[in-house]
C-alpha cells in the first residue's frame, strides 16, 4: 500500500456506494487544465474521458453536466433536459462554494451537495469512463451505468455537434 492514491470525498462515495472504480493518478499542468490534455497524458480516448461543468438555472438552481472533454456543451440542451428555461456557466469564482471542488478537479461525485446531473449519452458507448477523482491529477475510471444510477443523472445528447442543424 505505499503509492496508494489519498481518498478524495469522491473516492468515499464510491467506497460507501460499493462502487468499482480505478483511481488514476496523473501529472498536472497548471497552464494546461484542459481534459483533452489530460486524456493526452493518461493515453485514453478523449471520448471517453468525462468533464464535469456546473451550470446555473434563472431561478439560481444548479446542473451539473458531463460530456466529453474534447467536446462543447450545448446550453440549449442542456436546459431542455433539465426542464429549465436556460442554463448558463456556473462562474469559476462560485465553484467551490456550490460543489467543494476547484476548477480542473470538480467530479460528479462527492460533490457538497447533490444536485441534478446530466451525463452526455455517448458515455453508454463505453465498459467504463473517467471522470475527475475530486482533485487536479485524479481521474476515476468506472462503469458509466453504475455512475448514471448512483447519481440519479439523467443521460442525454448535451453536446454540440458539427453536423446538427441551426435551428
Amino acid at each position: 500500500m505505499g503509492n496508494a492514491v489519498k481518498k478524495t470525498n469522491a473516492m468515499r462515495e464510491l467506497d460507501v456506494a460499493g462502487i468499482a472504480y480505478h483511481a488514476i493518478p496523473y501529472e498536472v499542468d497548471e497552464h494546461d487544465l484542459s481534459g483533452v490534455h489530460v486524456a493526452q497524458q493518461l493515453g485514453e480516448d478523449a471520448d471517453q474521458v468525462f468533464k464535469t461543468l456546473v451550470t446555473v438555472a434563472p431561478s439560481g438552481a444548479h446542473v451539473v453536466c458531463c460530456i466529453p472533454v474534447a467536446e462543447e456543451l450545448d446550453l440549449k440542451a442542456a436546459a431542455r433536459a433539465a426542464h429549465e428555461k436556460s442554463l448558463a456557466m456556473l462562474h469559476v469564482k462560485d465553484l467551490l462554494g456550490v460543489t467543494g471542488y476547484i476548477r480542473g478537479g470538480c467530479s460528479p461525485v462527492g460533490m457538497k451537495r447533490r444536485l441534478p446531473v446530466i451525463i452526455d449519452e455517448t458515455c453508454q458507448l463505453f465498459d467504463t469512463i473517467m471522470v475527475s477523482g475530486g482533485r487536479r491529477g485524479l481521474q476515476l475510471e468506472l462503469d458509466p451505468n453504475e455512475l448514471v444510477a448512483h447519481l440519479g443523472a439523467q443521460m442525454a445528447d448535451i453536446c454540440k455537434r458539427e453536423d446538427s442543424h441551426v435551428g
